[in-house]
This record gives structure tokens, sequence and C-alpha cells, in this order.
């Protein structure tokens, strides 16, 4: 099948939900995606942050095989051998207590909600203030649900699906003093990414992220963390929080969790799970024996992946830091490890600039308009890091790509290189 024929087919029966590219991709191997006219690319997306093994990896390719072939799905009214495995992986890396698996971020950011309400109901009727109302932060996003969208700072989004789940207020990016006076024993959490992705690659600071902290401690309210995008080796550590020394009541992750298979996990304390009881949330195909197992071996590769990410990511922030000093263009480098932000000055260049690359076989994005998206796969090498920025430096220069044609016989009899 061409591109011409799936985007008539996607407009005749498809939501209007995305402005794709038009690129039809066919295979993928290590970090290289071949499309319909047999074009290679070269990721820095991995699928916004999903494929951090890259395609076809064998450790995660072999899993699939193995367990596809031995059971896929069995309802969480019953017992399969995964879960509790990878439970006490990822409860031992957080410093955490309790998993609930489910099947993507925003599925997780929903239960850690409900959560910190559900805590707040049962410490109420144990004689402690009422809590009910919820903090989050501007620019921030958490998901496309009711829930996710009512935490989720940017209008855009919000806008169209009002009114939104309430009782929630919206703090300045890395305001303390907002902070400060927003907050007081009504709130049972507050609720941030530890770097914000889809709001422009933006870390929280040590003083803000340290301030809800202390702040929560002092009352009782919860600290919930997105690490959905920034969590799982993506800056160089487990998760994102481990770089500000302070651990969080509950987190949610999901992404990179299974190499590619939808699955989410919320990780919380004790404490915060005494509000949940059977019957109260569940999952249909959270959680499933597949998705679990390959859980458990991408946390197997990553823990030696860990020491590369940091020093690849390193190099690369070196790197784009040389381009913002050469290109008035540049407004700014940030992120930490391979979750990477170069923010422009004007927006058109961006689309711009993410148009070029994308002619010269490298994929990245776009995000919040002016900020160009780098999360690669965790098994980048320097010299790919530098193809990348010499292609960004041509872009910002001005310099256009020559067409490249087709190559004769491509498509369907594409060579899976």
């Amino acid at each position: 099948m061409n591109l011409a024929t799936v985007v008539r087919a996607e407009e005749k029966l498809l939501l209007p939900t995305y402005d794709r590219q038009r690129v039809l991709f066919t295979h993928g191997k290590g970090l290289y995606l071949w499309d319909s006219q047999g074009k290679k690319y070269l990721d820095f997306l991995s699928g916004i942050g999903v494929n951090a093994l890259g395609h076809g990896h064998p450790a995660i390719q072999a899993v699939i095989k193995r367990q596809s072939a031995k059971l896929i799905h069995v309802s969480n009214l019953f017992f399969h051998e995964y879960q509790a495995e990878l439970a006490k992986k990822l409860t031992k890396i957080s410093g955490l207590d309790r998993a609930f698996f489910c099947n993507s971020g925003t599925e997780a950011w929903e239960g850690g909600l409900k959560l910190a309400r559900a805590l707040a109901r049962v410490e109420n009727n144990n004689g402690h203030k009422a809590k009910w109302r919820l903090l989050a932060l501007e620019g921030s996003f958490h998901g496309r649900t009711f829930g996710s969208l009512a935490t989720t700072g940017q209008v855009k989004y919000r806008h169209p699906f009002a009114p939104l789940v309430p009782g929630v207020g919206f703090v300045g990016f890395n305001d303390v003093e907002d902070l400060k006076r927003q907050f007081d024993g009504s709130v049972c959490a507050i609720c941030l990414e530890t770097i914000q992705g889809e709001g422009g690659i933006r870390p929280l600071s040590e003083e803000f992220l340290k301030t809800a902290r202390a702040l929560t401690e002092k009352t009782g309210a919860l600290l919930i963390l997105d690490e959905i995008q920034c969590g799982l080796g993506r800056t160089g550590k487990y998760f994102a929080y481990q770089n500000y020394g302070i651990k969080p009541d509950i987190i949610t992750v999901a992404k990179p969790l299974a190499a590619g298979l939808p699955l989410g996990a919320l990780l919380t304390t004790d404490r915060a799970a005494k509000g949940m009881h059977p019957g109260m949330h569940g999952t249909t195909f959270g959680g499933g024996p597949l998705a679990c197992a390959v859980a458990i071996e991408f946390l197997n590769v990553l823990d030696k992946l860990l020491p590369h990410v940091r020093e690849v990511g390193g190099y690369f922030e070196e790197k784009l830091l040389g381009l913002a000093a050469k290109h008035e263009a540049v407004k700014e480098i940030r992120g930490q490890g391979l979750m990477l932000g170069m923010e422009l000055k004007s927006g058109d260049t961006a689309k711009a600039t993410v148009k070029q690359l994308l002619e010269r076989g490298i994929l990245i994005n776009r995000t919040h308009d002016t900020v160009l998206r780098f999360l690669p796969p965790y098994i980048i090498q320097k010299k790919h890091v530098d193809e990348v920025v010499r292609a960004l430096d041509a872009a910002l220069a001005g310099d256009v790509p020559k067409k490249t044609s087709p190559i004769p016989g491509a498509g369907k009899s594409a060579k899976r290189s």
C-alpha cells in the first residue's frame, strides 16, 4: 500500500486528531526507520520517548516471541507470574512500596489523582482536616482524559472540553512564592512533571521541587510526580526526581516501560495506597503477561545503559550549546540526559527546521510551538549526535537540502537492512 492510498483512507475513516507528516513507515531496525519509498531515517524522537531501545531490539523481540506463544492476556481477576516481579523491580529502583499497572500514562495519572482524593477522604474520616484541592503547574501536560486535562496547565488542551474536574489550581512555573501562596490545608496533592515535556522541555528548579516536598510533608498532602516522559532512564537516572534528592509519594510512568507495547504504571507509598480497596479502581488490559514480561526485560537492559545515557546526553547538550552560541535563532538549550530541547526565537523557524531535518532523513519534532524536542533511543552513539548537529547547523544557517529521488523498486519489495 502506498502513502497516497493510506492518506485517502484515513481522511475518510479516522477522527481528525493528528496532523501527520506525509511519511509512511514500513519497518525499523536499531536507530533507523524506513519509509515506503525505501528512504532511511535516523530516529531522534523514538515514538515520543517510547522506543527507548530503538527498533527491533533482539532481547525485546526474544521475549515477545517466547511470551506471545504462551499467554498474551489474562483477566486481572486471576494471577499471572509477571506483575509481582515487575512491581518488585519498579519499587526497588524508585524507593516506593506498591504498583498498579494500566495501559497508558494518562491512565496512570488518573489513578494518582484518584488515590490523592481517596486518601484524603479516609484520613478526613479519621479526624484530619478535609483535603480535596489539587495544585498543578502552568505549562504542564498530563494526558487527554478528563482528570489529566483538568490538571494540564495549557488552555489549548483544556478549553474545548470545559468544564473539567473541579478543584484544580495552577501555580506559575518554578514560582516558589506563588506555590506558597496557593498552598493551604485544603490541598490534597501537588501534581508536577519533574521535567515538562509537551510544555517545552522545562526542568523544575531544585528550590521549587524541594519547596513542594516540604509543604506537602507539613500538612500530609501528597506529592505526585509525572515521570511519563522523563522517567525510566531518560535523564540518565531511573527517575528524574533522583537528580533532586527528594522522594515523592506517587510516581506515574509509561512511555518506554514495555519497549513499544502499551503499559503504564502508578507507583505509590503504602500510606498513599491506604485509600484504595478492591473494586475502587481497575483495568481490563493493563498489566497483562506479555507487556509485563517485556517490561521486565526492558528494565534488565536499562540497568546497563544508564551511564551511557549520561555520557552521550552530556555530549549532546554540549554540542547543542555550541549551536546556540553560533546561531542567533536559538534562544535556549534545556533538559537533562537524552531529554533535550532547543528553544528557537520563532515558531516558523522551528517548524521549518523540523521539516528540513525530515528531508535530510532525521526525525525530531516541535513542541510548545518554538521548541525542537530530542528524545532519541538510549542506544545512540556520539557519531549519531554529530550527524544530527551537522543537520541542525545547516538548517539554522538556511542551507536547503537537495531533493532525493525515491529508490527504484522500493516499497513492498524494499530490503529490510
